[in-house]
């Protein structure tokens, strides 16, 4: 049974005498009580009393984060293997700051192949689910992708109807009807066959493309003696596809070649990791990491890394070439193998051909860092120019943006989105359902849903440089008098943007400002403001259809206990509408198979209660 450490000294002599000897996880607390490393040793005493010693530039990260440590918790484990296991496990769970967590710069499209299905399908996905499906990619171009899955379509016509399950239908699609689907849901489909066209996809997909080239020359060598002369054309239209696709490839070596190639490249305290994944002697495509500030040597962020990708990867090959060898790399080496259930082998290659690979994965890695930069400059350019257009205070590194949602005040949804150096930051999206209004007043909608924002931020020190509203100078003037209100004048920044009709295209308006700006149509600084308007729109009307589709399969019947979906569809099938509901007699309720005469006089009062007043809002 592991043990648990909770002294509140810190990296003290005192404290390390506390500590044994044995294998163990520690986990290290900040002052608020946020986990801000993970990590493993086969000793923990010697491991942690390594902490109290860091010193000098080169371990400047390190002891950046030792400074903020307020609280240290081991966990005694068994073995180092078990301390591995249980190490990957704290770090999934708290995903703390300084240990390595791989993340793509961008949220790559992954092929989807839904072999857990019956009839199983190729599809497009961002997110990697924990079901029986199989995944490839992520493909860093989504035009590469989808060429992948045209390709796939045309030599495989799987069915792309959506859903796990096929509904029968009377009349065929019309992808049946251009030979694009077998006719599953007609019936019309051969199991056998079709799971041999799912086998022949995943060939493509794992790159065995000789593997299938090889299985179509033979099957069309078989038609032809058969006289089969069309079944013949059909698969040499495959082949002469599949060659195509071949050709395009790199050749990375001979077609036994299993491995993968990583690069790492350490830039001031930041570091880029690449992926480059070869199958059967082509490369079959490459992953990039950006790790911001990873504690630790290059051995053991690299490390750190082979972990992390392999925790998550479906295949591991027999062969892993690296730019140095990782620390721990007996232990990390017997993890791996023992996952794949044959040995795993670390090289550092240093001629030949697998020279070149390392090379690319390296030059692959600097190109992160190369990319980054020119974002960076670009939004240095954009911001000084956001500032001296608009006649900001200071240049705006955070952006959010309120938009309004309804149809006559019905469903009212707030969306606010935020930027962040230009780039789109997912997590601080917020929706906001309107509490306070009733009917079409999208001032006061806004004026709640501010009012509710910056209580929060001023509670929690979060709040954005510049606020931008979906509106003209209504909304601008709702947005000072709150801003004024919480005494942020001068923290926040206000500008609205506005469509208008005919030639004048966008306004923006800024406070004290009599006439709008207007910039010119190709603007960039406006093509990038119109953007962040446009993803703001986006969110709120995405989130106002989800709540009036829920509303329009919701009904009165929903709020009253005791009625669940097969009472409430005997109840309607047995008067025909709710509007004949309500006028049913206790007795006519009582008389439904089902209705006890107690639920039969709730459902009566229930439905007869008149309509609460409309909430409303003064000024």
């Amino acid at each position: 049974m592991p043990a648990v450490n909770t002294e509140q000294q810190v990296l003290s002599a005192d404290f390390l005498k506390t500590i044994p000897t044995s294998p163990g996880v520690y986990l290290m607390h900040n002052r608020a009580g946020k986990v801000i490393y993970v990590g493993k040793a086969l000793d923990l005493r010697k491991r942690l009393a390594s902490y109290a010693r860091v010193q000098g530039a080169a371990h400047a990260k390190t002891a950046v984060m030792v400074s903020r440590i307020a609280r240290v918790e081991t966990i005694l484990t068994r073995t180092e293997k078990e301390a591995l296991l249980l190490e990957s496990s704290l770090i999934k769970e708290h995903r703390p700051r300084y240990n390595v967590i791989l993340r793509d710069d961008k949220n790559y499209p992954l092929i989807k192949v839904t072999v857990g299905e019956t009839w199983p399908r190729v599809v497009m996905t961002r997110r990697r689910l924990k079901d029986k499906s199989r995944y490839f990619g992520p493909f860093s171009s989504p035009s590469a992708m989808w060429s992948t899955i045209r390709l796939l379509q045309s030599l495989f016509p799987l069915r792309r109807c959506k859903g796990a399950e096929v509904e029968k239908r009377s009349r065929p699609c019309l992808n049946y009807q251009m030979k694009q689907c077998p006719g599953v849901c007609l019936g019309l489909a051969d199991p056998d066959h079709y799971q041999e066209m799912v086998r022949d996809v995943l060939l493509v997909l794992e790159g065995r493309n000789r593997e299938l080239a090889h299985k179509l020359k033979e099957k069309m060598a078989l038609a032809v003696s058969r006289l089969q002369f069309e079944e013949a054309a059909l698969y040499r239209d495959q082949l002469r596809a599949l060659t195509e696709t071949l050709e395009k490839q790199i050749v990375a070596g001979d077609a036994a070649l299993e491995l993968d190639v990583f690069g790492l490249v350490r830039q001031g305290p930041s570091v880029a990791v690449s992926v480059i994944s070869v199958r059967h002697g082509r490369v079959l495509g490459q992953q990039v990491f950006f790790l911001a500030e990873p504690v630790g040597e290059d051995s053991e962020v690299l490390a750190e890394s082979v972990k992390r990708y392999y925790e998550e990867a479906d295949f591991i090959p027999r062969e892993i070439l690296l730019p140095m060898l990782p620390d721990d790399q007996q232990l990390l080496g017997d993890w791996l193998s023992e996952r794949k259930g044959q040995g795993v082998a670390f090289k550092v290659p240093v001629r030949g051909d697998k020279t070149r690979l390392l090379d690319m994965a390296l030059a692959n890695a600097r190109q992160v860092f190369s990319e980054r930069d020119k974002k960076e400059k670009s939004w240095e350019v954009l911001t000084a120019s956001l500032e001296k257009t608009l006649h900001l205070g200071r240049r705006p590194e955070r952006i959010e943006c309120l938009d309004i949602s309804n149809i006559s005040g019905q469903q009212a949804v707030g969306a606010l989105v935020c930027f962040e150096k230009g780039e789109k930051a997912g997590k601080r999206y917020r929706h906001f359902k309107i509490r306070t209004v009733a009917g079409p007043d999208d001032y006061r909608m806004m004026a709640e849903v501010l009012e509710r924002r910056f209580t929060r931020g001023v509670a929690e020190d979060d709040l954005p440089d510049l606020l931008m509203l979906d509106g003209g100078k209504g909304q601008l003037h709702v947005a000072l008098d709150l801003v004024r209100r919480f005494g942020l004048a001068e923290r926040i920044e206000l500008v609205g943007i506005a469509k208008e009709r005919g030639e004048e295209g966008e306004k923006l308006f800024r406070p004290g400002r009599k006439n709008a700006i207007l910039l010119p149509r190709h603007s960039p600084l406006l093509l990038f403001l119109m953007r962040i308007r446009d993803e703001s729109h986006r969110y709120g009307v995405t989130f106002h259809r989800k709540l009036r589709s829920k509303a329009a399969f919701t009904s009165e019947l929903d709020t009253i206990a005791g009625i669940g979906p097969r009472r409430k569809k005997k109840l309607l099938q047995t008067f025909g509408s709710l509007a004949q509901l309500r006028k049913a007699t206790v007795d006519e309720l009582a008389a439904v198979p089902g209705i006890s005469p107690d639920l039969a006089r709730s459902i009566h009062d229930s439905l007869r209660k008149p309509a609460p007043p409309a909430i409303t809002h003064e000024p």
